[in-house]
């Protein structure tokens, strides 16, 4: 009997075979492996990149006349509901020429008397500037303080009959700690330079002078504030004693006394009144980086000075 046909030889070409196969599906296994893993991280950086807005940003294409909506969510501060961010998003819907009405959406407790000054502002010149297209302000669950700042330089605020209108006041908060320091026997140490470098020291006795000088610089804003919802609302403001108290009122009761001129959505005002039923959001999204990049930010801002945060606010 040949070599090529014993059985020893038959046995090892057989054996050959096998682990050749065996070989090549393992090959095909790990092509296959490293194909759809390649599928995988390409999907994962894709969701990822929309996430930061790196893509996905090309225009989309606007259909004929329509209605301009831009929001205002959440406190006004420029981390959050900012000037900047409100302000190019009513600058884009007014210059299309295909906008025939803006809607500002608003939702908001208030926050920066600073900020929502930018905004105001920037509404009277757009609406200067553009006198066909008319603005009105919608509120929904609430338009508080700087969110009603705001909403005074509409041409009309259309609320619904539960939200909750005005707040129309400045403050300022924080807190004292002297008591709980006498008490754990902690001795304050605070040096400066300048008299009042440690105005308001949250770890320090109340001064007659500072908080007579803080009180003055806040009945100073809400003067401010006053006359720019007396010049926004004109003759449609029932003045009351309460009206500029920090007072907020329902949206029923918003009407009534001239702080607000009718119920209604974003849906109604732009079909009912602006006449183009197609809304288009104008808002500027913030991707995730800038998100990021926000939040971590403050946090750091915070974890510096922690206890210091006091500051004016429209709330």
């Amino acid at each position: 009997m040949s070599e090529s046909n014993s059985p020893d030889s038959w046995e090892r070409q057989v054996l050959e075979k096998v682990a050749l196969a065996a070989v090549q599906e393992q090959r095909r296994s790990r092509h296959w492996g490293i194909f759809f893993k390649l599928m995988g991280f390409g999907y994962l950086f894709i969701l990822l990149f929309l996430a930061m807005g790196w893509i996905g940003k090309g225009e989309v294409p606007i259909p004929g006349r329509h209605t301009a909506l831009v929001e205002l969510q959440g406190v006004i501060a420029p981390n959050e509901a900012s000037a900047d961010r409100i302000i190019t998003g009513l600058q884009e819907a007014f210059k299309d020429k295909d906008t025939k009405g803006v809607i500002l959406r608003i939702n908001s407790p208030g926050g920066s008397p600073v900020q929502a000054g930018y905004i105001n502002d920037e509404i009277k010149r757009l609406r200067a500037k553009y006198p066909a297209i008319p603005l009105y302000a919608v509120v929904e669950d609430i338009c508080a303080s700087g969110g009603y700042y705001v909403a005074a330089a509409a041409d009309k605020i259309y609320v619904d009959k539960a939200s909750l209108v005005g707040s129309i006041g400045v403050l300022m908060d924080g807190f004292g700690f002297t008591s709980g320091m006498e008490k754990l026997g902690i001795e304050r140490r605070l040096l400066t330079a300048g008299e009042n470098k440690g105005f308001l020291d949250p770890f320090s006795p109340v001064s007659p002078k500072q908080k007579e000088f803080a009180e003055a610089m806040l009945s100073e804003i809400h003067q401010q504030f006053i006359q720019v919802v007396r010049q926004g609302r004109g003759k449609r403001l029932k003045e009351t004693p309460e009206t500029f108290s920090g007072l907020i009122w329902t949206g029923q009761q918003s009407i009534e006394n001239g702080l607000a001129d009718a119920m209604g959505s974003s849906e109604y005002v732009a079909r009912e009144v602006i006449k183009a039923e197609n809304i288009v959001d104008y808002t500027p999204k913030e991707g995730f980086a800038e998100r990021f990049a926000k939040r971590f930010g403050a946090v750091m801002a915070k974890s510096l000075n922690p206890l210091t945060q006091s500051g004016v606010s429209l709330h």
